[in-house]
């Protein structure tokens, strides 16, 4: 529930005044004016939030500063595209460019405190919360401006918060809020910020009545000074807080979060007030309030996916239209080339026509080192691009997971389990990113899309069989069902695999005239029926509602485990 600081405009803001080296070179001084035409450009738009249009800009500008050598520019570019990626959520592509920006700096400054600071959100965002937490300490370590090191402690102690180690962020903040400095430098938002947090702490802690003081405090500082957008955040934090007292508090807050960041078009901060009023469960629009959930969610990852694809068709575009200009340099320069030579040929021709034969000889030896050289550095620049993709997107990952086996007891268990998460992130990235997320293909392959699906989950030591699939006439099935009946199974095999302990699933469909049946069965280890919505199907539940369909669970402890679901066609 709570927001980190939104610091990717004030990371562009204070990364703008980069200098610019000049140089006498006519053509050198044209590509370096129209490179910072395009940064400056970029920035511009970013400001108007026209990230596609940045994006495009800044990754322009980079191309142009690599053929000036550049280093500071580049890195700068690659920042910007950093944050560009990371307000849209592609965190994975965030901090690989970040990382490849961190390479162009060599000194401790502002740019690499902000890199470290780029860095630190995306882990935060992927709930990575000690690599954040190592982040963020790299960047206040690089900081040079002493405010701005108060208001990334308190980005740590917002991560303690997640951790739920409420003593240590209580601890911290208490502290930054007794600092002198930091209450005669530091912004009434920044103060806010800090008391609001504080405030939730003590309320995680069990201090209601100091913690419920500092977030109304907090509350009615922003709205003196209309800092709208962080109004948000204590609303949904005194959501919180009432929804343990008084119900319908609560829902009257996460309400006007809702409201505010619909205004302001704040997906996340809109899903985070919907959980509340799903979870508080005090309204009659609570179905309602599930279908808008669920809407607005796939939307935000579908809109997502299509910022990661937009950018990575940007890069290939802008790689592939330097490859074309390089390569009409080259023609360009081979043509003017071969233009002096014939001159030169006629000149020798008409001087001295006995050295001819051997004029020819030296020519043609020249133009096959130059045909070796050529295929020599296509071969080079090939091995070179496929070296430096597996570098960035494996070797680093894999050379990490290594290290960390190696320094650590693997006798433990929570060393194995972060072991087997860092192996799971690893093979996520190699195989999952691109599929996690996939739009489900609810056409003709519909049935081999689910087929795929419960395959995936097949092991050696699990059996998962499934009947019938293809006698059901799915062509009558629309689309919304088909999705919701893709990730019903999904959820079950999930909650399956980390729970049950089962070494035989049987899932059987059946129809009838109006409705699909779907019978799931395990012989796992089972669970309290009332338990069930703790082991992650609640989700599945409210998919299920949706669409209006039902679902019956059946298990016990040592009993195996069983779902009968209907979903109306």
């Amino acid at each position: 529930m709570l927001r980190s600081p939104f610091f990717y405009f004030i990371i562009l803001l204070f990364l703008f005044s980069c200098k610019e080296k000049k140089t006498a070179n006519p053509n050198t001084e044209s590509i370096r004016k129209e490179a910072l035409s395009l940064r400056n450009k970029g920035y511009e738009n970013i400001q108007k939030q026209n990230f596609n249009t940045a994006f495009h800009e800044f990754n322009k500008s980079k191309i142009l500063f690599e053929t000036l050598n550049d280093s500071a520019n580049i890195g700068y570019a690659l920042i910007q595209l950093a944050t560009i990626q990371q307000v849209n959520g592609d965190y994975y592509g965030s901090k690989e460019t970040a990382t490849e920006a961190l390479a162009y700096y060599t000194e401790q400054n502002t740019y690499t405190s902000s890199i470290n600071l780029i860095l630190g959100i995306a882990d935060k965002e992927l709930s990575l919360y000690d690599d954040a937490i190592f982040y963020y300490k790299e960047s206040i370590k690089e900081e040079t401006d002493p405010v701005l090191k108060h208001d990334l402690m308190g980005n740590i102690a917002t991560v303690y918060i997640f951790q739920q180690k409420y003593d240590k962020a209580i601890t911290l903040m208490e502290y930054i809020l007794s600092t002198k400095l930091f209450n005669e430098k530091s912004n009434a938002s920044s103060k806010a910020r800090i008391q609001d947090n504080l405030g939730y702490a003590y309320f995680k802690k069990g201090l209601d009545g100091k913690g419920f003081y500092l977030m109304n405090k907090a509350l009615q500082k922003r709205n003196e000074i209309n800092d709208t957008y962080r109004t948000i955040e204590s609303y949904l934090h005194l959501a919180d807080y009432y929804s343990k007292k008084e119900i319908q508090k609560s829902d009257e807050s996460a309400l006007k979060a809702y409201n505010i960041s619909t205004k302001l078009n704040s997906v996340d901060e809109r899903l985070e007030a919907l959980q509340i009023l799903i979870s508080n469960d005090n309204s009659a629009q609570k179905q309602k309030y599930v279908q808008k959930y669920f809407t607005l969610n796939d939307s935000i990852i579908k809109v997502r996916n299509n910022f990661k694809n937009k950018f990575a068709k940007i890069k290939y575009d802008a790689k592939k239209e330097k490859d074309e200009n390089e390569k009409l340099r080259l023609e360009k320069a081979e043509n003017q080339l071969a233009l002096q030579k014939e001159k030169y040929f006629r000149i020798v021709l008409v001087i001295i026509f006995v050295f001819l034969v051997i004029l020819i000889a030296i020519l043609i030896r020249y133009y096959k080192n130059k045909n070796k050289a050529t295929e020599f550095r296509a071969s080079y620049e090939t091995e070179t691009r496929i070296a430096k993709k597996i570098h960035d997107e494996l070797a680093n990952d894999v050379y990490n997971v290594i290290a960390f086996t190696e320094s650590q007891s693997l006798s433990k268990e929570n060393t194995k389990e972060n072991l087997l998460q860092k192996l799971d992130d690893i093979y996520s990235r190699v195989r999952g990113i691109s599929k996690e997320n996939n739009k489900i293909d609810t056409g003709a392959n519909f049935t081999s899309t689910i087929k795929e699906l419960l395959s995936t989950y097949n092991t050696t030591e699990r059996n998962i069989i499934f009947t019938n699939l293809e006698n059901i006439n799915w062509e009558i099935v629309d689309d919304i069902k088909k999705v919701t009946i893709s990730r019903i199974l999904q959820e079950l095999l999930v909650n399956m695999k980390k729970h049950s302990q089962a070494n035989l699933v049987v899932i059987k469909f059946e129809s009838d005239q109006n409705s699909i049946l779907i019978n799931y069965t395990d012989n796992g280890i089972g669970c309290e029926k009332n338990k069930i919505a703790k082991n992650g199907l609640q989700n599945m539940e409210s998919r299920i509602q949706a669409v209006k369909g039902t679902v019956d669970f059946e298990t016990e402890p040592d009993k195996g485990f069983r779902a009968k679901i209907t979903i109306p066609k």
